[in-house]
């Protein structure tokens, strides 16, 4: 009779169990050796599945239900209305483990006050269906990733950064064989805490994510123009993949470089900021260049938003993922933007900014910025806080014909000013013998015909205090971010056209390379009857297309052309002469260079061929996505993953730039 009873007892367990967890969710691998690898995610056992039920992604484990790092809805699986699917996930290496959560979220909890960047809905976390075991990294997670080079003050070096997860000593070896790396350096660890960090999410357990050690150290003796192989790590916690550079030729007088800003990066996985799927096609392209080039050296500058974490830490793990196959080829140049350092109690906050520098950094006060990246030099301004000074702000380097200025819009750059004289006697310095073209780059423009009237008063500060400098030292061309387009000016001082470069830069805004948020060109008042923003004088070429810019220069000779992420091919060009000379197409695109391809009018949203009706369209569109953006948002996650060839958003708000 007890053994009957203990049957019963062992089934009626076993049945009540079976009936209380019949949601399942499984992982296959367990383990992934490095960033990049993916995982698959089942589930089975959902009933009555909605719309709404979601994929949380935890790292670490223990995260509470609401600090996701990302989550995917289960419709994206064919076979969701069955109660079952899967996923396949590429995962960055975020050096602890991860797991996964399914939740019920139903219309009536749709709470319109917790939501993302692009004021979506947040999806509830009330209702926990079931929760994966762990995934680790196994051996992988001490391993160096995330690496990426940079020039110093010094021609014959080489800086090499990467990260790992703890602070154990690593080394990096190199030669001029892949067989012989007979050349060793220690590199130096240091890291970030939360404390440093000062505002929010940066600060808060929502945002902070352990951000590793960032490792630091330099190859020297170099011998000009000669390919070197490397790898970083150590014996004990493993070696990196042997990658490999070309060294800069200090008497070579050819320059290459790739150029952008506002980049951001792709994550695969919805997350509480918007992300940028064009950056995707941004490195893509590039790398196809740098891999025509063969064996000769090239730079990329990358001129603010680099990553748009704005606080949420696993995005520059993200970010650094996603560059490494062309930052640890070429040396990989940076200047700050608003993304990596405003915050509401940064030092310089004169009365005429003080509506401009906001908590754009998401409260990160340019610390990751400061850690991650080494450039030249040593510019650096006290934060006021207790995260460390922030570094890379201004700085200088010769690359073959070109010398390479780069400076900070975001901290003091007035006369009276540590950049400003840096700036002065830098310019002042150049060997125009050595380097005839001289190229500075910035985040916020000096000149765009962007609707970008936030900027306003900083525009005309970097007009009275920055253009007669570089006036007066014939820089060449000026490059800028922030504003979400190419533009291409004349040679321009004093918003007044000239007939030669010396005297009057020629100013290109370039900060199309991922971000999707775009501000409408500037009314005209003198064409108030046309529904359409007609292109001032000075401005010479204006697209919406995404891209970048490339940089081909020798002695006689600076050429920029502007590449369009959708097919890859040029689609403006300008010519430099060392003599003055300026060689450049027409409004419409038109140039006396063979190779070049004009933008369609389908890609440039504002050119004279567009027509009317185009405008109106674009118009209607805006008006009807302000009023749905956020109810049908969570379904369509902005334009993440649209295949439309006009995926970019002609309007944005003050903040997203």
């Amino acid at each position: 009779m007890i053994g009957k009873c203990s049957f019963l007892l062992l089934f009626f367990s076993v049945f009540i169990s079976y009936s209380n967890a019949k949601e399942a969710i499984s992982i296959s691998p367990y383990a992934l050796n490095r960033s990049g690898d993916s995982v698959v995610i089942q589930w089975s056992g959902i009933e009555s599945p909605s719309d709404l039920d979601w994929l949380g992604i935890y790292s670490p484990p223990e995260s509470p239900n609401d600090h996701f790092i990302g989550y995917k809805f289960l419709n994206v699986s064919p076979t969701w209305k069955d109660g079952f699917g899967s996923i396949s996930l590429p995962l960055t290496n975020l050096r602890s483990n991860y797991t996964f959560r399914i939740f019920r979220w139903t219309q009536s909890e749709i709470d319109l006050k917790h939501k993302d960047h692009d004021q979506n809905p947040l999806p509830g976390t009330k209702h926990l269906l079931a929760e994966s075991e762990q995934l680790t990294f196994g051996t992988g997670v001490g391993k160096p990733e995330q690496i990426h080079l940079a020039f110093t003050h010094m021609v014959n070096t080489m800086r090499v950064i990467f990260v790992a997860g703890d602070g154990e000593e690593r080394f990096v070896r190199y030669g001029e064989s892949k067989e012989m790396l007979g050349n060793e350096a220690a590199a130096r660890g240091i890291r970030y805490e939360r404390e440093h960090m000062c505002n929010s999410p940066a600060n808060t357990t929502i945002g902070w994510r352990d951000p590793g050690w960032s490792f630091n150290t330099v190859m020297k003796n170099l011998n000009n123009g000669v390919r070197y192989y490397y790898q970083v790590g150590s014996d004990s916690k493993g070696w990196s993949e042997i990658h490999s550079f070309v060294a800069r030729d200090v008497y070579g007088e050819d320059t290459v470089a790739f150029m952008f800003g506002d980049m951001g990066c792709a994550t695969p996985y919805t997350t509480f900021i918007r992300t940028q799927d064009e950056s995707i096609s941004t490195v893509k392209w590039i790398l196809r260049d740098i891999e025509a080039l063969g064996d000769k050296p090239a730079l990329v500058s990358h001129i603010g938003d680099i990553s748009y974490a704005r606080g949420y830490s696993w995005v520059w793990d993200e970010f650094f993922a996603q560059i490494e196959p062309i930052a640890s080829r070429v040396p990989y140049h940076v200047c700050i933007g608003n993304h990596e350092y405003d915050f509401p109690t940064q030092p310089w906050k004169p009365d005429w900014a003080a509506s401009t520098y906001g908590n754009d950094g998401g409260g990160e006060c340019g610390v990751p910025y400061s850690i991650k990246f080494d450039m030249p030099g040593n510019s650096s301004e006290p934060t006021g806080m207790k995260a460390p000074a922030t570094r890379n702000l201004y700085y200088s380097y010769d690359m073959g014909s070109v010398h390479f200025v780069y400076i900070s819009t975001e901290t003091n750059f007035v006369k009276g000013g540590s950049q400003y004289d840096f700036i002065k006697q830098d310019l002042e310095s150049v060997n125009r013998k050595k380097t005839p073209f001289v190229v500075v780059s910035g985040h916020r423009p000096m000149y765009t015909t962007s609707n970008e009237v936030r900027d306003t008063m900083i525009r005309q500060k970097m007009l009275e205090h920055l253009e007669p400098l570089f006036v007066k030292n014939n820089v060449t061309l000026a490059l800028w971010g922030h504003v979400h387009r190419y533009e291409r000016f004349c040679p321009i001082s004093n918003n007044t056209c000239g007939k030669q470069w010396q005297g009057n830069p020629v100013h290109l805004v370039i900060g199309m390379a991922g971000q999707d948020w775009q501000p409408i060109w500037q009314p005209r008042p003198n064409h108030p009857d046309l529904p359409i923003f007609p292109q001032p004088e000075q401005s010479m070429y204006r697209t919406g297309e995404f891209g970048y810019t490339r940089l081909v220069a020798n002695k006689e000779k600076l050429t920029v052309s502007f590449v369009g992420n959708h097919d890859g091919e040029v689609h403006d060009t300008v010519e430099m002469l060392a003599s003055g000379e300026v060689i450049s197409g027409s409004k419409e695109g038109g140039t006396n260079s063979s190779n070049l391809k004009t933008a369609s009018a389908s890609s440039t949203l504002v050119g004279k061929s567009e027509s009317n009706v185009s405008w109106y369209i674009g118009a209607s569109l805006l008006v009807m996505g302000t009023l749905l953006g956020f109810i049908i948002g969570f379904f369509t996650r902005g334009t993440k993953g649209s295949a439309s060839a006009n995926r970019w958003i002609p309007v944005k708000d003050e903040d997203t730039l």
